[in-house]
């Protein structure tokens, strides 16, 4: 949204009092503004530290849910909450290669921690969690071209480390086999410049779902 000069100057005009009211009031209305805020004011903790935090509380939650969680509809919404964790600390901190390492991290966590919960289950009740790491691994692919190529090494560890589970699970294998999730792609220099277009492609062919 543009501002108009006239809106500017009216906000200029404010004394020191009412634009301190009306910040607080904004704060307030809006969490992921006050986060941020205070993220680049106030917090201590760098991205990549908080990005580590972020990282051993997945590794810690997914260790419990693989032992604690066997109904599979209520292990997704987990999952979901914590991709939502995920979100959250990249609109706070606009860490870029977070958004990629992190969500491929989860997805890499899921199918090594949760293996066993995983092979015992039918593919009607695992169905849903497949596709929705598959999904998650197109979306990072693509924002992985997005990133300076300096985290291609990074990234093509858990690239690695994530193909290898997917390798020892064969009903995740099929299912990206059948939504064309070639597993070349699992190297950064190998991932095609239109993979959103592809992923678009997929989408309205019924893939994907």
């Amino acid at each position: 949204m543009e501002y108009s000069k006239e809106f500017k100057e009216a906000l200029s005009n404010f004394s020191p009092k009412e634009k301190d009211k009306l910040i607080f009031r904004l704060l307030k209305k809006d969490k992921i503004l006050s986060q941020k805020l205070y993220f680049e004011l106030i917090e201590t903790l760098t991205v990549d530290e908080k990005r580590q935090i972020l990282e051993e509380e997945i590794s810690e939650k997914m260790l419990y849910y693989a032992e604690n969680v066997s109904n599979l509809k209520y292990f997704l919404m987990l999952v979901r909450k914590l991709s939502g964790e995920i979100t959250l600390h990249v609109k706070v901190t606009s860490d870029k290669f977070g958004e990629v390492y992190l969500q491929l991290f989860l997805v890499n966590e899921i199918l090594h921690l949760y293996k066993n919960r995983l092979s015992k289950a039918s593919f009607e009740q695992s169905y849903k969690l497949y596709i929705y790491l598959i999904n998650k691994i197109f979306r990072a692919l693509i924002l992985t071209l997005k990133l300076d190529r300096d985290y291609d090494l990074e990234i093509d560890e858990i690239l690695m480390k994530t193909l290898l589970e997917i390798k020892d699970n064969q009903k995740m294998q099929d299912l990206c086999f059948n939504n064309e999730l070639n597993f070349s792609y699992f190297q950064t220099e190998n991932i095609p410049e239109n993979i959103a277009e592809i992923v678009k492609d997929l989408k309205a062919e019924g893939f994907l779902k």
